[in-house]
């Protein structure tokens, strides 16, 4: 019991890190919690014109999703932990990331974060989520939408991919948390895409 609550907890001050604001102060960059959408995320980040510096945001915010889960995963063989370990870690990961205690919980979208946990957990879903985004992303030009499209099938992936065993259902409950909260931060998109004012990126 406490080696999987210190695991928890240990997870979700790693998705408390936000790469974002980290990056942008060490570029010199305004705080993209002050400039563009607010959103301290990897979008926000590209809006600045550094594209280095979204890569590193995309890559660090991804990273630590995937760290946590693999952390989890390795302590609860090596431990004997409940095997629904890693998946409690993901959601901590992921709820860090959203609410980061380093920041005052006010945190991203989670997206970048949410890939990395699906890549943890089962790369085949992960994979199938990241060509869901950049397919979309490829067609429409715009980055709500393709995380709105990945996160909805993200579940459906998860679904036909593990199976139906205990396990497996445990897993679909996370995805669905996770799909749903990353929904529910993108409100204000889902707004502008409806009224036709949600802004696309040029093709360069």
């Amino acid at each position: 019991m406490i080696e999987s609550t210190l695991l928890l907890i240990t997870a979700y001050l790693l998705g408390s890190i936000s790469f974002a604001i980290l990056v942008a102060r060490v570029y010199g960059l305004p705080d993209p919690r002050s400039h563009g959408s607010g959103n301290p995320g990897a979008t926000n980040m590209l809006r600045t014109g550094k594209k280095s510096a979204a890569a590193l945001t995309l890559l660090g915010d991804a990273l630590k999703g995937y760290l946590a889960v693999i952390l989890a995963q390795w302590a609860t063989q090596a431990y004997g932990l409940p095997i629904y370990i890693p998946y409690l870690a993901a959601l901590a990961a992921f709820l860090g990331h959203l609410f980061p205690l380093f920041f005052g919980f006010k945190g991203g979208k989670g997206v970048a974060t949410a890939l990395g946990v699906l890549l943890a957990l089962d790369i085949r879903l992960g994979g199938l989520t990241i060509l869901t985004w950049g397919v979309v992303f490829a067609i429409t030009r715009v980055s709500s939408l393709s995380a709105l499209v990945a996160a909805t099938l993200a579940p459906v992936y998860g679904y036909y991919l593990l199976g139906h065993g205990p396990e497996s259902r445990f897993l679909a409950g996370i995805l669905a948390v996770l799909s749903l909260l990353v929904l529910a931060r993108h409100h204000s998109n889902i707004r502008k895409l409806i009224s036709g004012e949600e802004s696309a990126f040029k093709k360069r």
